[in-house]
């Protein structure tokens, strides 16, 4: 099977190795003549982003980037990204990089023609309608990880640098109108970012299959990502330049985005306060809770990651499927647990408060509460 395809759904999508050299002309198709690229400071002198910003170059669009963006994005970058698009009179983003690229490059095309403050724009209620939708740049997105999905999402994760928490910020326009997924950009990717990025994909497929609420199509996208994680991240992990397994992970991450709009759970909401505090690799602390959210979980989804376990052919059942998941990490190289992954002396309290108000919970199959939630993250250290 040749893993090039077009995509409309969620949105235009041009899959395939190599395809990163339609950037220019995916830029032009959404009327982009000065395109800002926004990376992460770690992207930002690599080859991949060179040979991207020459390939805008080479069509005269020009070669600006602004990569001053944390791992976890705050308003702080979001603030400094939309000044360099106003200075440099952009009308257009390139998103390019993992989560925190994506997400930044996202939040700086929406927050450009903005005239209030972005927590405004948080994904609680309709306050997504307060925004100047015809103010919102046009995007195109390029993932160089496989893990968030932020490609195809209508969202961004921006962390809060005064309190430590992670806001959603959300509006519609700003679903990139095309993405490129080329796989050979995910070569690089170091066997730890490897292993984190593609246990995020998994994650979110699992919460997402999980969640009580009603969504069959994303139920259906869910369990095929796990299937592809199942089958392809290890070899990704074990030898990068494989190409097949690079794609497939590259669509899984895609999938599992597209999923969660069926929800989340504990695995996120937890996550979230503990990487704006603790300052640890998202789709890594995904993997390390993993474990203790299914068993937390238990009562509530048994039954449903019993026939998970026999499409995946994991024999065992519910307790299968949680040996499994440990097995994956431990091949993967993934910490045992939080303290192992860096967290010391958590405000355990604090982290709680910060984890019930997490959007998250409202997909997690069993309710939490300042008791329960609590010991799930002493149950992770």
């Amino acid at each position: 099977m040749t893993l090039t395809a077009n995509w409309s759904y969620p949105t235009a999508v041009r899959f395939g190795a190599g395809r990163i050299s339609e950037l220019a002309e995916a830029c032009v198709s959404l009327g982009i003549t000065r395109p800002l690229l926004v990376t992460d400071r770690g992207l930002a002198g690599l080859p991949i982003t060179k040979q991207a910003l020459d390939i805008l170059t080479g069509a005269g669009l020009g070669a600006a980037l602004f990569a001053d963006v944390d791992p976890n994005p705050n308003e702080v970058n979001a603030a400094a990204g939309v000044a360099a698009y106003k200075a440099g009179n952009h009308d257009g983003v390139v998103a390019f990089g993992g989560g925190s690229g994506l997400d930044l490059g996202k939040v700086v095309a929406f927050m450009a023609g903005q005239t209030r403050p972005i927590w405004d724009f948080e994904d609680i209620g309709d306050w997504w309608t307060r925004a100047d939708a015809d103010a919102i740049a046009p995007i195109v997105a390029v993932p160089t990880t496989a893990g968030t999905g932020s490609e195809v999402g209508r969202a961004s994760v921006i962390t809060n640098s005064e309190t430590h928490e992670k806001k959603i910020i959300f509006h519609p326009k700003i679903l990139p109108g095309v993405v490129i997924c080329d796989p050979e950009l995910t070569v690089g990717m170091p066997p730890a970012i490897t292993a984190g990025t593609g246990m995020d994909a998994f994650a979110h497929c699992l919460e997402a299959y999980c969640s009580p609420h009603f969504h069959p199509m994303s139920q259906g996208i869910a369990i095929e990502g796990m299937r592809l994680v199942k089958d392809n991240l290890p070899t990704a992990y074990a030898d990068g330049t494989d190409l097949t397994a690079r794609a497939n992970m590259m669509a899984a991450a895609a999938m599992g985005a597209v999923a969660f709009q069926k929800g989340l759970g504990a695995i996120h909401a937890i996550c979230h306060p503990i990487g704006a505090v603790h300052n640890t690799h998202h789709g890594t602390t995904n993997a390390v809770v993993m474990q203790a959210v299914l068993r937390f979980n238990r009562p509530a989804i048994e039954d449903r990651i019993e026939a998970l376990a026999r499409y995946l052919s994991i024999p065992g059942g519910f307790q299968g499927f949680h040996d499994f998941v440990g097995e994956l990490n431990a091949t993967l190289k993934i910490p045992a647990n939080l303290t192992d992954l860096g967290v010391t002396d958590p405000d355990i309290a604090a982290l709680t408060e910060v984890a019930l108000r997490d959007p998250s919970v409202g997909g997690n199959p069993v309710e939490m509460n300042t008791e329960n939630t609590s010991d799930l993250i002493k149950a992770c250290l």
